[in-house]
């Protein structure tokens, strides 16, 4: 038997042995440069928020019958300046950055702080209470704008790292991972399709940027579930393209444009796909295309309505002016509507 030359061994193992000793110091190596790569791309275009408003600080007594006329007589209400915090992520070189409504509403100067030390001034694009979204404008040169994620392509277990200013502290990341997707019945706005993670996110965090481990913008931070007020691992955020086509609506046109077709409906059952007409606005899109109340709402271009959110969403989504398919039952009758989606009219 003709045994191998153990000199043309000699090569082939101290590969083998360097190639695993590289695999074993490179994964939990990669895996901090990889939070370090994205931390360092995405946290210049993270900045933070403080808010100044002017209110009116009246004596309780002040509306005593007792004592009403004296305060009226005696000196005018007292001006006191209530201030907050917040994050927001700049999506623009030309200064516009994304936030959340609550955290601009009402403010009579907005001050944003970046990541550099420089700060300026903010100016109110547009604002939309339905999806809690604002859009600001500073006018400083040499920006860094994040880099656009995909929030449709993520998938509950994936890492992702938030960024804001969490109780004033100046700029915070933590981590976590995408805890759940499409969370919506929240109650905290008109319009929820919330991305779910246990990334640590507190008051001051609103407004700020939910990043993958390529730093890229997922969404944007906004509301926390809490009964302490602190975080408690369910944190939810805005999906980056609802966030984008409520901005570039408000800088457009002033205002997001929706789809609708004036109409109320209620799931036909837990699990089953179907929505039943129980009002129509009157003059609206459907009564127009005579749909009736009664009518189960089965498909909408080819989608199946679900519980009624998917469907809704599509007609949210679709721009006031086109036409989509809906697919309804009747009695026992299957129809097709085809029919124009109005603009939803202001809330």
């Amino acid at each position: 038997m003709n045994l191998p030359n153990p000199k043309t061994l000699i090569w082939p193992t101290l590969c083998g042995v360097l190639l695993g000793l590289c695999i074993l110091a490179y994964l939990p190596g990669q895996r901090d440069r990889d939070y370090v790569y994205a931390v360092e791309h995405a946290a210049p275009a993270v900045a933070n928020i403080y808010t100044t408003k002017v209110v009116q600080q009246r004596h309780p007594l002040a509306n005593d019958p007792l004592f009403k006329h004296f305060f009226k007589r005696n000196g005018k209400a007292k001006q006191q300046l209530e201030r907050s915090l917040g994050s927001g992520v700049i999506v623009s070189d030309a200064g516009y950055l994304l936030t959340n409504y609550h955290v601009i509403n009402g403010a009579d100067e907005i001050l944003v702080l970046l990541h550099d030390g420089r700060q300026a001034l903010a100016s109110v694009i547009g604002s939309d209470a339905d999806t809690d979204l604002a859009v600001l404008k500073i006018d400083l040169g040499n920006l860094t704008s994040i880099t656009i994620g995909d929030p449709s392509k993520i998938r509950v277990g994936n890492i992702v790292l938030a960024i804001g200013n969490p109780y004033g502290f100046g700029q915070t990341v933590t981590q976590g991972i995408v805890s759940a997707t499409g969370r919506y019945g929240l109650g905290l706005s008109q319009f929820e399709n919330y991305i779910q993670t246990d990334a640590a996110i507190n008051p001051g965090n609103s407004g700020g940027a939910l990043i993958d481990t390529k730093g890229r913008l997922l969404g944007i931070n906004t509301a926390i579930y809490t009964q302490s007020g602190g975080s408690t691992g369910i944190g939810l955020a805005i999906p980056t393209d609802l966030a984008l086509r409520t901005m570039s609506d408000l800088i457009t046109y002033g205002r997001p444009l929706r789809g609708w077709l004036g109409i109320e409906v209620q799931p036909v059952g837990l699990g089953t796909n179907g929505v039943i007409i129980t009002a129509l606005a009157s003059s609206g899109p459907a009564e127009k295309a005579g749909l009736k109340v009664g009518d189960i709402l089965t498909e909408i271009n080819g989608e199946q309505v679900g519980d009624g959110h998917a469907g809704m969403k599509l007609i949210t989504y679709t721009r006031p002016g086109q036409q989509v398919r809906i697919g309804l039952l009747r009695g026992e009758e299957l129809l097709t509507i085809v029919t124009q989606v109005a603009e939803r009219p202001n809330s």
